[in-house]
């Protein structure tokens, strides 16, 4: 697993918020995060293939299927777990979760898993690209239903920053795609690298402030225990429903796996990056950022197992025939 350095460096920027949150103080933090969130986006616009988007654009029934399950079935489970928290909808814990449910799905690393089990691959790179862009209206749309009362949630300059900090630079990146396009997709590792290091800071600074007002204090171990059941059980249902719903629609193997991949995928750049812009720097950032980070994990481990799986199935059947 090659993700393996990423999520290490995560709890250790973590780690060194809780040991030095003030480490970096004499740096402007947020002007550097605000710039390499546009540059994370204004990269991604520049990597983006228009011919594999083509290619998978008319694949529609998967696609449906795909959005649905990533913003209505993922959202929706999580109310089931409302009664497990003191304080249902007002319980910060619960939010923290609902934030995870109503994410976008994961680019790269969807499209990655999807290429190993042998899936529908133009379908996952269509999927993957146009669920950010959809999550910008949706996901605060979502969150609108709980925190619109607390008079703190602007909807619309919310919207207007996403669309200022994603949308604008992916536009860029997606014009000047035709001179920088290539040489971008040569060095994606590079600028992979770029973007987890914008959001290791992201998770510093977030978790930073979290120590500093002392909220992850009132966390305990068990409330952990907790979110770690929760988003288990979230994977595996939503793994299950898709999977039953594709038999019942009498999908291919190749877009059930495209489908089960995708929908359980959440993003954890988008979420790092939603979180930042939504909820700017308030202290209760890192308790959002605990379940997606969690999950980011859970969802490489478990879903890498399964490609693989897949794989072998593939060449038992290739050999077969």
């Amino acid at each position: 697993m090659k993700s393996n350095g990423f999520i290490i460096a995560l709890f250790g920027a973590i780690l060194l918020a809780y040991l030095a949150p003030t480490a970096l103080s004499n740096f402007p933090l947020e002007i550097i995060i605000d710039i390499g969130i546009g540059l994370i986006f204004f990269f991604y616009g520049l990597k983006l293939s228009p011919a594999d988007l083509k290619l998978g654009f008319l694949n529609y029934p998967s696609h449906i299927l795909i959005q649905l399950t990533t913003f209505v079935l993922f959202p929706l489970l999580t109310f089931l777990f409302i009664p497990v928290f003191e304080g249902g909808i007002q319980s910060d814990l619960w939010l923290a979760i609902f934030f995870l449910g109503v994410l976008p799905s994961t680019v790269s690393s969807s499209v990655v898993m999807v290429a190993i089990a042998k899936g529908n691959l133009p379908t996952a790179i269509f999927n993957a690209s146009i669920s950010g862009l959809i999550g910008i209206l949706v996901t605060p749309l979502w969150l609108s239903l709980f925190l619109m009362k607390t008079g703190e949630f602007a909807i619309l300059e919310i919207i207007t920053k996403l669309l200022l900090q994603i949308v604008f630079p992916l536009l860029i990146g997606l014009m000047l795609q035709r001179f920088l396009g290539n040489l971008a997709r040569k060095n994606s590792r590079i600028l992979s690298l770029f973007d987890k290091s914008v959001i290791i800071l992201i998770v510093y600074s977030s978790f930073s402030n979290s120590f500093n007002s002392n909220l992850l204090e009132s966390i305990k171990v068990m409330d952990l225990v907790k979110i770690s059941i929760i988003i288990v059980l979230l994977f595996f249902a939503v793994y299950g429903v898709t999977g039953y719903v594709c038999k019942l629609l009498g999908f291919n193997l190749r877009d059930t796996i495209t489908v089960r991949f995708a929908g359980t995928k959440k993003s954890l750049v988008h979420g790092s990056v939603m979180a930042k812009i939504i909820f700017g720097s308030s202290a209760s950032l890192g308790l959002l950022l605990l379940p997606i980070m969690l999950y980011h994990i859970l969802q490489l481990l478990l879903v890498a197992v399964f490609a693989e799986r897949y794989r072998k199935h593939w060449i038992k059947k290739g050999e077969l025939e």
